[in-house]
């Protein structure tokens, strides 16, 4: 993958880039938001030094190390991935208070339509501001959106010292655990209740985003 220039990456501040979604998945990852490397190349996790995509292979979820160009193959695996906020920043610490909870109320209306198994935030600190949950910690949380769980992973930049790689890892190997160990009640139940197979399937229940915050 080409090395942006410095007039791409200046240029990429404040840009959005295309979220890899689908209805159903299985896990939606969600970072915090688009670095400029991100911003200007279009591709998650970009940065030379992030250590998602490491950390995605080594924890089980794909069969071998993804490059950031490769993100549209996730989908066929079942997983996604989307950004509390949507604009690009050289750090995330540029987004403001209310840009965080804004995007939380968006992110939650987006998993309540998409329905996937599994929504997992990467960072406790912007998951903390963008739900209102202060005292929120790693791993998964004790209310879900809808019918999705949901889970806080730490933040995979290069810059998280209190994560090594293995350790990081270890988090999303826990989360893959606890799906793989889901299955079989969900296919009961989904023999019993045949619209939770549908992930177009919207009702009352699932009308208010603010209700099912996590």
């Amino acid at each position: 993958m080409p090395k942006p220039t410095a007039e791409q990456l200046l240029a990429a501040r404040d840009t959005t880039i295309e979220d890899i979604t689908a209805p159903g998945l299985r896990v939606l990852f969600c970072g915090i938001n688009p670095g400029l490397w991100s911003g200007a190349t279009g591709h998650h996790f970009a940065r030379p030094g992030n250590r998602f995509w490491p950390a995605l292979h080594r924890s089980g979820f794909t069969p071998r190390q993804f490059r950031p160009d490769e993100q549209r193959q996730l989908l066929d695996l079942g997983l996604g991935i989307t950004n509390v906020a949507p604009r690009a920043t050289a750090k995330a610490d540029e987004l403001t208070a209310e840009e965080l909870r804004a995007g939380g109320a968006a992110l939650a209306e987006r998993v309540l339509r998409l329905r996937p198994r599994a929504l997992a935030v990467l960072g406790i600190g912007a998951y903390r501001t963008a739900f209102g949950r202060r005292t929120a910690s790693i791993g998964r949380q004790g209310q879900g959106i809808g019918d999705t769980a949901v889970w806080v992973l730490p933040n995979p930049s290069g810059l998280n010292a209190h994560y090594t790689l293995d350790a990081l890892a270890a988090e999303f190997a826990g989360l893959r655990a606890a799906l793989d160990r889901a299955e079989p009640e969900r296919a009961d139940a989904e023999r019993t209740d045949p619209e939770r197979t549908d992930p177009e399937r919207t009702d009352a229940n699932a009308a208010d985003p603010a209700a099912g915050r996590a």
